[in-house]
């Protein structure tokens, strides 16, 4: 697969308002098949929003501390620029994360809820020592090399994933800016519980989950399932962490769906 060239910003489709929030440490350019498919081939199905987060692709970083609160905030500011009221807000992984927030800082702008490959749970400490340790080590060493090799041996692909996709995931890794890196790491391991923002919502929800994710496992999207009032769970086989890039025509299928509950 390949990718557009970066930018903050890509609109596709006239439909239900969805805004796609991309994995750590990746940008906007993993949803570019998002992007072009899910509107349909009348562009009708939804109006699909892509955005880097703060500090990757084409994205500033900004003043403020590291906090999801600020990227949920970031997206409320979006849809006031787009002129958009309500959408489905969704993330995988760090975007996951950032999406919960935004349903709990923001829950009068959703219509829906998207949530791939992330979970509503808190960091264990070692978790928390790690992240630590990975934004300290590539702000020293102003270099995210390592973290490309990490990020791949620890399963952020399933076993046998084609080369190409590898390929480009290490080079969307190695685009991505010590900095933003270090900032978001620090933001992901001071976030909250999110299951009882969860429990709280009453708008239709899809948890989709590669089957192989040994980084958020099907564990952790039981455990929102059962917390949303209004959700639908898919399990998409064979796949690791990077559902939507792995398994795109499967993953969009279970967001059309969900677009289907939201206009129903």
């Amino acid at each position: 697969m390949t990718f557009p060239s970066a930018q903050t910003v890509h609109e596709n489709g006239t439909g239900t308002p969805l805004v796609l929030l991309h994995a750590f440490p990746l940008s906007a350019r993993m949803w570019a098949c998002q992007l072009e498919r899910i509107p349909g081939p009348s562009g009708d199905h939804a109006r699909v929003i892509v955005t880097d987060q703060r500090g990757f692709g084409a994205a500033p970083l900004g003043a403020d501390e590291p906090s999801l609160d600020a990227v949920a905030d970031d997206v409320a500011r979006l849809l006031d620029a787009l002129g958009v009221e309500r959408a489905v807000v969704g993330g995988l992984s760090m975007g996951g994360y950032a999406a919960m927030a935004f349903a709990r800082r923001h829950p009068q702008r959703l219509c829906g809820l998207l949530l791939a490959d992330t979970k509503a749970t808190v960091d264990t400490d070692a978790a928390r020592t790690n992240r630590e340790r990975i934004a300290a080590a590539v702000l020293a060493r102003d270099s995210v090399a390592l973290l490309a090799e990490e990020r791949i041996e620890d399963g952020l692909l399933a076993p046998g994933t084609a080369p190409e996709l590898v390929a480009d995931v290490r080079a969307m890794i190695a685009e991505a800016p010590s900095k933003a890196v270090a900032w978001a790491q620090r933001a992901m391991a001071a976030r909250g519980d999110s299951l009882d923002v969860l429990a709280g919502l009453d708008v239709p929800a899809a948890v989709i989950v590669g089957e192989l994710d040994a980084v958020t496992p099907l564990a952790e999207a039981r455990l929102m399932v059962g917390a949303l009032p209004d959700a639908e769970l898919t399990v998409i086989p064979s796949v690791g962490h990077l559902s939507s890039l792995e398994a795109p025509e499967t993953f969009n299928a279970a967001v059309r769906a969900l677009l289907k509950r939201v206009k129903g």
